[in-house]
């Protein structure tokens, strides 16, 4: 059964559409990866970026280390996205582009390959978002949120888990 094993809990400023939680060993080496169009978390080594719906917000960043996959949450989410990182040193800061770097948010029990799962809720009060991706509809904000946000324009969770390593 999945533990949770630690927390923290950050004020982020958001500009140019982006904030990463970067390794500290990749620090100095931070950048925008790459990713497929329309993709919301853009990974290489060490770091993982989330691209937000608006040039310059105000988000509030809860990140938790896991034991294992944590359990589905069922809440009603804007969006939400897995993916795999490798975290070198497992000590995890909050690079924001212009506002600067967060450090020593989270550290995980070991460095190594890890789960990654984002959600975010953007505030149905400070919106409307659209997609940085294509031109459409505002992006869904759904209600339930409210005591996360706190008056933030978007909240993110994201969850790590240490991967498991196959033998043979």
């Amino acid at each position: 059964m999945a533990r949770l094993l630690d927390s923290a809990d950050v004020e982020v400023s958001v500009d140019y559409r982006t904030f990463g939680i970067v390794d500290e060993a990749c620090r100095q080496d931070t950048h925008t990866p790459d990713a497929p169009q329309g993709s919301w978390v853009q990974v290489a080594r060490g770091m993982a970026y989330l691209q937000c719906p608006s040039e310059v917000i105000r988000a509030r960043l809860r990140l938790e280390s896991w034991s294992t996959t944590p359990p589905s949450d069922q809440s009603q989410w804007s969006g939400r996205e897995d993916v795999e990182v490798e975290l070198p040193s497992g000590v995890l800061g909050v690079h924001m582009l212009t506002s600067g770097w967060e450090a020593e948010v989270l550290v995980l029990p070991s460095p190594g390959r890890y789960g990654l799962r984002l959600h975010w809720a953007l505030n149905p009060e400070t919106g409307p978002f659209y997609s940085p991706f294509t031109a459409g509809p505002a992006l869904d904000t759904p209600a339930g949120h409210q005591q996360r946000l706190a008056g933030a324009d978007e909240f993110c969770l994201a969850q790590l888990w240490r991967m498991s390593s196959q033998v043979g």
